[in-house]
């Protein structure tokens, strides 16, 4: 896997050519709980980065999900939709919240990878 972070805790995996994947981190999914419902966005929806694609909630708080980079949402996990509890034992995995076309792959440029969020973990 190709994991890159955000600083509001949204990882992307950008493996794949045709569609990158984006879910919330471990951090994340720790901070929030037991997730109990997940907002995803609509497939075709068009965001810029850093706009709201989507809401998790928890037992806990409802929090917001950015988009990563810019694009077109192509897929969404819709085990996600029916299993929310998916984003806390499987953040990296089967809890993945969309894939996204993406618009601008230098944006990805301004995206943290695996030490660089551990660091920014450590001095939160």
């Amino acid at each position: 896997m190709t994991i890159l972070y955000t600083a509001d805790h949204e990882w992307i995996d950008t493996a794949l050519p045709a569609a990158a994947t984006v879910g919330i981190t471990v951090h994340a999914q720790d901070a929030l709980g037991d997730v109990v419902f997940v907002e995803l966005p609509e497939v075709g929806a068009i965001f810029a980065k850093g706009d709201v694609a989507g809401v998790v909630e928890s037992v806990k708080a409802a929090a917001d999900l950015y988009m990563p980079v810019s694009g077109e949402v192509v897929e969404v996990n819709e085990t996600l939709r029916a299993d929310p509890a998916l984003a806390n034992s499987a953040p990296l995995a089967a809890g993945w919240f969309f894939k996204v076309k993406l618009a601008d792959a230098s944006e990805l440029a301004s995206l943290m990878d695996e030490s660089a969020y551990d660091a920014l973990l450590k001095n939160a």
